[in-house]
């Protein structure tokens, strides 16, 4: 019996406060309005983003939420307005989008879409600011757009990626989010030469991802303690620590020395360096999910994995059932594990 246009009751786990475990229970769904999709989530995995919102550090709480970002599913249905994906498409949702109609979207080198950036704030779904779940009536915010820690979830249109339908969900699922981000910073932003030397600072599931990007792109990686022969060629910084991003530019070799942050600091954090390390001809950049763009760029680094250009399973460490889900949240806090995939349908 089709579930188009209808609402679905299903599993979630919610977030009523901050810092206490998920609950388990059972929300409906309601259908995707215009520009939406509603998806079946198969697998996701808890990244640390939404650990950090979880336990409401910085920002306005906002619950009971509905959290989860990276994962992999497969389309139930598509809302007004969607041409460019239809129900059994394999998917990837992304907490940051492509609306393809901005000036960032039009631009080659830019991936920080106007619409469909990144939003933390915002718990309903951008075409009426409403939350597609609720309980008993109640709506449950979601989060980042994406709110993958249910069996169904509506997602915009601009935030859906479509891959490879071959492709395991339950390993390209880290993909979404934290691989991207890390692999990216080296391969699109740092860029690397064969042979070149890479610091890496900070070796989370990011750090090692930028890591796993300077592998691919031939570069030797080092863990640095102290400048070393006038510098290495390039550096990713994946911690956030302040000092650990000045510590990152410096490092790098004058003349052609690339640093990269990548790591989100503290609200009132400021960098600061002496200007002739720039006159020195070292470059320092940022970036955004690895500046790459989620629907046009996404699939591609599914099919690196494809390949066996990318290897992934070495950054998962742990399986949990959905039902398990906040052991996965222990993991993380104790610092034991890189990626946990919680299998939804278990």
């Amino acid at each position: 019996m089709s579930t188009t246009g209808q609402i679905i009751r299903c599993k979630a786990a919610v977030c009523w406060e901050a810092g206490k475990p998920l609950v388990m229970e059972e929300v409906e769904v309601a259908p995707p309005q215009k520009h939406e999709v509603r998806i079946k989530i198969l697998f996701t995995s808890l990244c640390h983003t939404d650990v950090y919102f979880w336990e409401a550090k910085g920002q306005t709480p906002l619950f009971p939420r509905i959290f989860g970002h990276e994962a992999g599913g497969i389309v139930e249905s598509v809302g007004e307005g969607v041409t460019d994906l239809q129900p059994g498409d394999h998917v990837l949702p992304i907490f940051t989008g492509e609306c393809g109609d901005c000036p960032h979207c039009h631009s080659e080198e830019s991936n920080m879409c106007d619409l469909l950036r990144i939003n933390t704030e915002r718990g309903g779904m951008i075409h009426d600011g409403e939350s597609r779940f609720s309980i008993n009536g109640k709506p449950i915010h979601h989060f980042l757009g994406t709110s993958t820690f249910s069996e169904y979830t509506v997602v915009h249109s601009g935030q859906v990626a479509k891959i490879n339908p071959e492709a395991p969900l339950d390993k390209v699922c880290i993909v979404s989010c934290g691989l991207s981000t890390g692999l990216g910073a080296t391969l699109n932003v740092a860029k690397p030469k064969k042979g070149q030397s890479v610091a890496i600072f900070g070796l989370g599931a990011v750090g090692l991802a930028a890591a796993e990007g300077a592998r691919i792109a031939g570069a030797v990686q080092q863990v640095i303690a102290e400048m070393t022969n006038g510098g290495v060629d390039r550096s990713v910084e994946c911690t956030g620590s302040i000092q650990a991003m000045i510590q990152a530019f410096e490092c790098v070799h004058d003349g052609w020395g690339v640093a990269v942050l990548v790591g989100v600091p503290s609200k009132d954090d400021a960098f600061k360096t002496h200007p002739m390390n720039l006159l020195n001809e070292r470059t320092l950049k940022g970036t955004f999910f690895g500046n790459y763009k989620p629907k046009t760029d996404i699939p591609g680094v599914v099919e690196k994995y494809m390949n066996k250009e990318l290897e992934l399973e070495k950054f998962i460490t742990h399986t949990v059932p959905f039902s398990e889900i906040n052991k996965a949240f222990d993991y993380m806090l104790k610092g034991e594990g890189i990626r946990c995939i919680i299998t939804m349908g278990a």
